[in-house]
């Protein structure tokens, strides 16, 4: 993590994400977001238009999947990740050196959409992301798997009721006993 270059970026997909899964199982999903910096021209009096950053983007295991189901060509997304520089030997022998982001968040932008959250069952599978073990088993933690980590595998309570109960002030369309103040 340390010494990582981190960047959010916001554009839009240009194809619908592209799921394959490695030799040991692990889903993969490939994506390119097209990102398009406008400024506002003083002299002019118009919004122009620079030149479009096509980046390359990868998302693994649950987050692969989820991304796959979720979001399709045209989306506008907000992506959060490390880049990761990787060079190779083209068809023609030629060495070639790619510039990708491996994203750690995505997410559908709100800025002219709606979106509607499910949220998967699972988490707590360690590896890459860890899926902040949102009541997942004993390993996991933000990126990096193990034990340990954000979560470290046992989830606190806080006096919280658990996830769907009737008094769940964060629950959909559910009332609370809590009156007109917060519970702390």
């Amino acid at each position: 993590m340390a010494g990582d270059t981190v960047i959010t970026i916001i554009g839009n997909l240009t194809a619908k994400p592209e799921i394959r899964y490695t030799n040991s199982g692990a889903p993969v999903a490939s994506f390119t977001i097209a990102s398009t910096p406008r400024t506002f021209n003083r002299q002019a009096n118009e919004w122009q238009e620079g030149q479009t950053l096509f980046m390359r983007c990868s998302a693994w295991r649950d987050m692969a999947e989820n991304v796959a189901d979720s979001l399709d060509k045209g989306m506008r997304v907000i992506a959060q990740g490390r880049l990761q520089q990787r060079s190779y030997t083209d068809r023609e022998g030629a060495q070639r050196t790619v510039v990708e982001m491996q994203v750690d968040e995505i997410g559908p932008s709100l800025w002219r959409a709606k979106a509607q959250v499910t949220r998967t069952p699972g988490g707590g599978q360690g590896g890459g992301h860890g899926g902040y073990n949102q009541g997942g088993g004993q390993q996991g933690g933000y990126q990096g798997g193990g034990q340990g980590g954000y979560g470290g595998g046992q989830q606190a309570s806080y006096n919280a009721p658990s996830g769907g109960a009737t008094d769940d002030p964060w629950a959909t369309g559910g009332a609370t006993n809590f009156g007109d103040e917060p519970p702390f």
